[in-house]
């Protein structure tokens, strides 16, 4: 698999993942503004008429990006199983067990059929039998502890969890310093 390019907004925040052929739009746009890395591709593109010159981009592994229809920083990053499989290391948060990804679900803490929401601070991953264990109740209502308490990726946090198989040493570099100490990063 191809590796991604990390896409920063122009203050350095991380905003995304993308592939090397939305960074080669970006910067036919004119809209990288600064890059950090080694390279990721080498891409060719067609011969000037008047030199018989053929251009050349080295895709970096982090690019910065500017304009006025950039993508924005996201306060709050998207909740999906995937990324909440990987925040908790893919152990059932009440038993304890790591279980591969198919044996493994979202449990509200607070049950949705009561009220609770579905956002990051109220699910954890449990394994699909202390999830039936627990049901549609409240942790005070069972003899059921949490592990850890849940808690909300900051998005340097989430793209790191998201892109676990492909992320690159100066990537996961850049990243590392914008992560909270809510968690101990491999």
């Amino acid at each position: 698999m191809d590796a991604r390019i990390l896409r920063l907004n122009i203050a350095g925040q991380p905003i995304e993942w993308l592939h090397w052929q939305d960074a080669v739009c970006l910067y036919a746009r004119d809209l990288v503004v600064w890059s950090l890395g080694g390279s990721v591709r080498r891409v060719l593109g067609g011969y000037a008429r008047g030199s018989g010159l053929r251009s050349e981009i080295q895709l970096p592994a982090i690019i910065a990006c500017g304009g006025s229809r950039v993508a924005r920083y996201r306060h709050t990053p998207p909740l999906t199983n995937r990324a909440l499989f990987a925040r908790d290391d893919y152990l059932c948060l009440y038993c304890g067990k790591e279980f591969p990804t198919t044996a493994l679900s979202r449990d509200h803490i607070h049950p949705v059929s009561r009220g609770g929401r579905d956002i990051w601070k109220n699910v954890v991953t449990a394994c699909k039998r202390c999830n039936q264990r627990k049901g549609s109740h409240l942790l005070a209502d069972t003899d059921m502890e949490l592990l850890a308490l849940p808690f909300c990726p900051n998005n340097a946090e989430y793209l790191a969890l998201i892109n676990t198989d492909r992320i690159r040493g100066d990537q996961m570099e850049f990243l590392r310093p914008q992560f909270s100490s809510r968690r101990n990063w491999h």
